[in-house]
């Protein structure tokens, strides 16, 4: 599906469904994803920065390696920090669905007021018998080129950049299979991002 068919289908969503985020997003119909995500569980709501704010900032919900004989599930969260001036002063928190398992990272920041313009995902591949992970880190390139990983786990491989925004990332939508019982859990699969209209 091409990119802007995507955006549209999206917008159509919120529409139709009355979600709270719906009128927020008419404002942003552009939106950014990599091809290598994961392949289980749906997309969550999105959630966007309030008006006049652009993400300059984000942490990771991630859980540690649980050993042989634990179920691992890598990252469960993203949260973009949406800033509006002083990005330590002024700075509001939104995310998408999150898993259960794992602690939040203290932020990553932009430096000197930039601000996130596209992405890449760290993600494992589908191993069939094995313990699935999927999505394990991200990592996002600032207004001014410098790059930020995220502090995940180091399993599967970085895919390549997404296109970039040129206004800055405004909003996330995450992809998160919901816990299985004891069957294999990967929580967060795959991510887009809405860039910011203004």
């Amino acid at each position: 599906m091409e990119r802007g068919a995507g955006a549209k289908l999206l917008l159509l969503w919120a529409t139709c469904f009355g979600h709270a985020q719906a009128d927020e997003l008419s404002g942003h119909t552009s939106v950014i994803e990599v091809t290598n995500g994961g392949p289980w569980g749906d997309w969550a709501w999105p959630e966007m920065c309030p008006d006049g704010f652009f993400s300059s900032g984000f942490s990771l919900k991630v859980e540690p390696p649980q050993g042989i004989s634990g179920d691992d599930t890598a990252m469960n969260g993203i949260r973009l920090h949406c800033a509006r001036g002083h990005a330590e002063l002024n700075t509001r928190v939104v995310e998408s669905q999150s898993g259960r398992w794992g602690a939040w990272s203290e932020p990553l920041w932009c430096p000197d007021g930039g601000f996130l313009v596209a992405f890449s995902l760290r993600v494992e591949a589908p191993m069939t018998p094995g313990d699935n992970t999927a999505a394990n880190n991200v990592r996002f390139r600032c207004s001014d080129g410098t790059e930020l990983e995220g502090p995940g786990l180091a399993w599967g491989e970085f895919g390549n950049w997404s296109e970039p925004c040129s206004k800055g990332l405004c909003g996330l939508q995450i992809k998160i299979e919901q816990p299985r019982g004891l069957r294999d859990d990967t929580a967060v699969n795959d991510v887009r991002f809405f860039c910011c209209s203004s």
